[in-house]
């Protein structure tokens, strides 16, 4: 009965709820040039993003052609799956605990074939706000620049979850920052890689900041 909400009943609602919720809302682009690249421009790119802030850059990509998007294959990935395709994302499934290499090798195809993908930076059980390996791995592989994305609203509500979900209240402002490019060379070795990782850490916290200064 689940597995039948999940992909049938609840997606096409919650796609429709989130539509109305996100269209009274007004947006601020801090780089237009890089949201119209990442929209419309062919090109690999790994676009990542704290598991907190999934919600409006999940509405904001809608439609755009050239987009996958990493999902956990847990029973909750299927709702989040099910409600990507109907925005128009192509899905990949996997995660850092299970499916790991089925789904790497897919990403690694996908961005040789010079499309993007979106992965979560902090993954889908944390530890919060802490990059792992994933995104800058996949730079290293395939060559694909590795892009931090944000947003912030004026107003707004923080769930207590482990990942202290980020919900914009309607009516809202939001502004939407995202960073230069991160790339590793293929012969990056562990420190290297590690210092790259925090580099994304500090980087995505850095421009979350930047969204909430007045």
């Amino acid at each position: 009965m689940k597995a039948f909400l999940f992909k049938s009943i609840l997606p096409p609602i919650i796609w429709c709820l989130i539509h109305l919720w996100c269209m009274t809302i007004r947006k601020k682009v801090l780089n237009p040039d890089l949201d119209k690249k990442f929209r419309t421009q062919p090109g690999k790119a790994v676009l990542t993003l704290w598991h907190s802030h999934l919600f409006y850059l999940t509405y904001h990509f809608r439609g755009a052609p050239n987009l996958y998007i990493f999902v956990s294959p847990s029973t909750d990935g299927d709702l989040i799956a099910n409600v990507g395709k109907l925005f128009g994302y192509k899905v990949v499934r996997g995660s850092s605990f299970k499916k790991t290499i089925p789904g790497t090798r897919e990403c690694i195809g996908i961005l040789k074939q010079d499309f993007k993908i979106g992965l979560i930076a902090d993954g889908s059980r944390g530890p919060y706000h802490e990059a792992q390996a994933g995104s800058v791995q996949l730079s290293r592989i395939t060559g694909a620049p590795v892009y931090a994305l944000t947003w912030d609203a004026n107003l707004k509500y923080e769930f207590s979850s482990w990942d202290k979900f980020i919900l914009p209240l309607p009516f809202s402002k939001v502004t939407l920052n995202f960073s230069s490019p991160i790339i590793l060379p293929k012969d990056a070795n562990k420190e290297t890689i590690r210092l790259k990782q925090d580099e994304l850490t500090q980087l995505l916290n850095q421009i979350t900041q930047d969204c909430e200064r007045p």
